[in-house]
């Protein structure tokens, strides 16, 4: 299967369970690894036949600060389900990670995978 990766995004959302979280933006940061049959638009160099990494970074954007989850697997879980709603993802790798959520770290994150066995 290949891949496209989208790398960096970032954005600033509504994320935690403490009360300072829920009324205050954080950041966060998100890549995407979306799995999927390439080979169509390797022959074709047609952007009508592959899968729009422009689109689904507007949409996860546009989803994520719209959004108010109290965990990070919330939210990671929905970002999937979003890229997966094209039918040409067959699968989805996403890395959540919030900055500064440990005063002893860096940031705090996860790794999740769907499929889309799992809509």
């Amino acid at each position: 299967m290949d891949r496209i990766l989208i790398e960096g995004l970032k954005f600033d959302c509504i994320i935690g369970i403490n009360d300072w979280e829920r009324v205050a933006k954080q950041p966060i940061e998100i890549d995407l690894t979306l799995h999927a049959d390439l080979s169509k638009p390797a022959a074709s160099d047609d952007v009508e036949d592959t899968i729009n990494y422009r689109t689904i970074s507007r949409s996860v954007r546009d989803f994520v600060e719209g959004s108010s989850f109290g965990l990070v697997e919330k939210l990671s879980d929905g970002v999937a389900r979003l890229c997966l709603e094209d039918e040409r993802v067959q699968r989805v790798d996403v890395r959540l990670r919030k900055p500064g959520a440990l005063r002893l770290g860096r940031s705090v994150g996860i790794d999740i995978t769907r499929t889309r066995d799992d809509l």
